[in-house]
């Protein structure tokens, strides 16, 4: 197939053109500037010029595509998040008007709801879809109301993704540990979050472009859930400082807008996921990567 991917140059998209193309499809990558557009090229993608913001080249871009993979978006500064997300939700709606009358699939990526009281593992039948997301971003709200209005859309699911050329969540609160001396786990940190290679999440992605099964959503989840203690133990260890408890205030000092995150228990199953596309996750844990020295000096 020939598949146009968004965010085709960043941490996930990168990975996903590379599986792609090992899968021997061809590729169409959204470019919106000429950095980008050398990446793509060298990556072995075909450059497409335009951003998420720009919604007739990604509608014309689409009109030359078999199936439509998006990744990208907006996040360098939460004042800017609504905006991005409403034009998030305008070029993935542009996406599906081009994809109107015919069975090529849209995937793109999505999340889970960033606080969950301790209780039942999320699996792929959980919708997270009336939940607002970060910022009222909500990609999974919008890919199955499209789907619902018959485009062949779906979700995938991403938890803590890590991995080589990781900048997300990893790296931010290694950055909080650095800043405060510390690293902080709140509680007795049995909260769990769910997590996966970024590699690994580049080939759910491919398996779902492959399937395109319409209205479904998969979970990209390696690990179900790592209590967040250990990963506080492993930054601590990383950066060879102390590791403590915070409670109250002194949690919201220790992570900031990071403490939905450092406190929510969110595990998450695969299992469905993993029959419907023949997944197996192959990559290191993300304790396993945070004992790279790379995390830290970089």
């Amino acid at each position: 197939m020939k598949v146009l991917v968004t965010g085709g140059t960043g941490f996930i998209g990168a990975a996903v053109v590379h599986e792609l193309r090992e899968a021997g499809h061809q590729v169409l990558g959204l470019a919106h500037s000429q950095r980008s557009a050398d990446a793509l090229a060298a990556a072995g993608a075909e450059p497409v010029r335009g951003s998420l913001e720009d919604p007739a080249a990604l509608h014309a871009a689409a009109g030359r595509a078999d199936a439509a993979i998006h990744t990208a978006f907006d996040n360098a500064s939460p004042l800017r998040m609504r905006r991005a997300a409403r034009a998030e939700r305008t070029a993935l709606e542009a996406i599906a008007a081009a994809f109107s009358g015919s069975r090529r699939p849209l995937v793109a990526a999505g999340g889970f709801a960033p606080v969950r009281p301790v209780g039942p593992v999320i699996t792929e039948d959980d919708s997270v879809a009336d939940r607002a997301g970060l910022l009222g971003r909500n990609v999974e709200r919008t890919l199955m109301c499209l789907a619902a209005a018959g485009t062949n859309a779906s979700v995938v699911r991403l938890p803590c993704v890590h991995g080589e050329g990781d900048r997300f969540t990893l790296p931010h609160l290694i950055a909080l540990a650095r800043r405060h001396g510390r690293s902080s786990f709140a509680c007795d940190g049995a909260n769990r979050i769910p997590a996966v290679h970024h590699v690994d999440a580049a080939r759910v992605f491919v398996g779902a472009v492959e399937r395109a099964v319409p209205g479904s959503r998969y979970d990209a989840v390696a690990e179900e859930g790592v209590p967040f203690r250990a990963i506080a133990e492993a930054i601590g260890a990383g950066l060879d400082v102390p590791t403590v408890s915070t409670r109250g205030l002194d949690t919201l000092r220790a992570f900031g807008a990071y403490t939905p995150y450092a406190t929510g228990d969110r595990p998450a199953s695969s299992a469905i996921t993993r029959e419907r596309l023949g997944w197996e996750p192959a990559g290191p844990g993300v304790l396993e990567d945070l004992a790279r020295p790379e995390y830290f000096t970089s």
